[in-house]
């Protein structure tokens, strides 16, 4: 059955030399069924014309927003409400942080605020531009609205730098658009629907008076994104948050649970894991605390103090040993060996997926935004994650976790 027979798309085409694989993909969109309406971005002209497209697509091309042919329309107006389905590629970082901001000083930006269909953007830029902390929090604001990404490829980038920015095949966005018609994958936001998922996130405090505290230095941002991308997927969510840098996040459906210490940690997580579908432990929990706090601030009085630790409970261990139906995935930072501890720490503690980084690593350490990941269960590796954002990191462990709870491997 061919799913894009009679729908229409808009195609809009920015400017990077990506752009004459648009004309390849309005071609195949074409001969499939679809009827492709492009809106071209001026400095996409400097790479291509209009005319190829028309010629391809056997419809009128726009490009600029004043230049209405029909006095009975608005165009963009009506290019917007006629769409099933606007697609951006190639999306330059410029366009898409217009789409972030709101921002409509063109007849594509116009068209992309003024249409209520479904929105899937193709990136293609350099690497360290697709890498750079304002791209990735753009890309992240999309999302968040709903804005479905088509990931660049890696290789080798018109610039002459090897990495992730290049536009990903036409033929694989020509599957992906039809896999998106055809139903063939569920929809992002019920991927998780109907599932409990408790998420923990930040360090824990360990006391040892009233004004002085072992931790360490999570920040909290991997487990919030976790929290975030599970409520998108459908989730009904539970953070569980210790010491953080950054607030939690602000929604309504994600109940937030503030604690301090690794003991206070168990016995919230351990306490809502009996009902729970997941468990994921981004929390850098304390592995020892003080055997006694003093109650009132120690006072420096000699050279040397000696300050005796214990053991906290090893909450991934204990619940991992206990779990029934739950999911279980756990967190390892390292600082070498890293697929050797983390592979034991899978067995050892009965966990389902086991994410593991070398916080050594520029972009994968405590505090940033951006994380480099391996993903492992007990066959071995599931999949690489070279730098990418924490709510990329976040939805791809998710999207795994919720592909093996619906019987699916991946």
């Amino acid at each position: 059955m061919n799913h894009l027979q009679g729908k229409t798309i808009i195609l809009g085409v920015t400017g990077g030399i990506a752009a004459y694989k648009a004309a390849y993909l309005t071609s195949r969109l074409t001969q499939k069924g679809a009827v492709v309406h492009v809106i071209m971005t001026e400095s996409a002209k400097q790479f291509i014309t209009e005319l190829t497209f028309q010629s391809l697509s056997k419809q009128r091309v726009y490009s600029d927003t004043f230049q209405e042919r029909d006095p009975a329309s608005i165009s963009h107006i009506d290019l917007a409400g006629s769409a099933d389905l606007v697609l951006v590629a190639p999306a330059t970082a410029n366009m898409i942080a217009k789409m972030a901001h709101g921002i409509a000083d063109d007849m594509l930006s116009t068209t992309l605020l003024a249409t209520t269909a479904p929105v899937m953007v193709a990136p293609a830029m350099n690497v360290h531009m697709y890498r750079h902390p304002a791209v990735v929090s753009n890309m992240n604001t999309l999302y968040d609205r709903g804005v479905q990404f088509i990931e660049p490829g890696d290789g080798l980038l018109a610039c002459g730098y090897v990495g992730k920015g290049r536009l990903e095949e036409p033929d694989t966005i020509v599957s992906v658009v039809e896999a998106y018609f055809a139903g063939q994958a569920a929809p992002e936001s019920l991927l998780l629907a109907g599932k409990k998922v408790l998420v923990t996130a930040g360090g824990t405090v360990e006391r040892i008076d009233p004004v002085r505290y072992i931790s360490n230095d999570s920040s909290g941002k991997m487990g919030f994104a976790l929290a975030r991308a599970a409520r998108a997927m459908g989730a009904d969510v539970t953070l569980i948050a210790a010491r953080t840098d950054i607030a939690p996040p602000q929604d309504a459906d994600i109940e937030v649970v503030r604690v301090e210490s690794a003991q206070q940690m168990y016995e919230a997580v351990a306490g809502r894991f009996g009902s729970a579908d997941v468990l994921v432990q981004a929390a850098a929990v304390a592995d020892y605390r003080p055997k006694q706090a003093a109650e009132a601030k120690i006072k420096k009085s000699v050279d040397n103090m000696v300050l005796e630790l214990v053991k906290t409970t090893d909450i991934l261990e204990t619940l991992g040993k206990a779990k029934t139906k739950q999911f279980v995935i756990g967190f390892a930072a390292e600082t070498g060996n890293t697929e050797g501890y983390a592979r034991d720490k899978l067995v050892r503690k009965n966990l389902d997926l086991i994410v593991a980084n070398d916080v050594t690593l520029a972009g994968a350490g405590f505090g940033t935004d951006t994380n480099i990941v391996s993903v492992y269960d007990v066959e071995g590796l599931v999949f690489d994650l070279p730098l990418a954002s924490k709510d990329e990191v976040a939805r791809k462990v998710l999207a795994v976790a919720a592909g093996r709870l619906n019987g699916v491997l991946q």
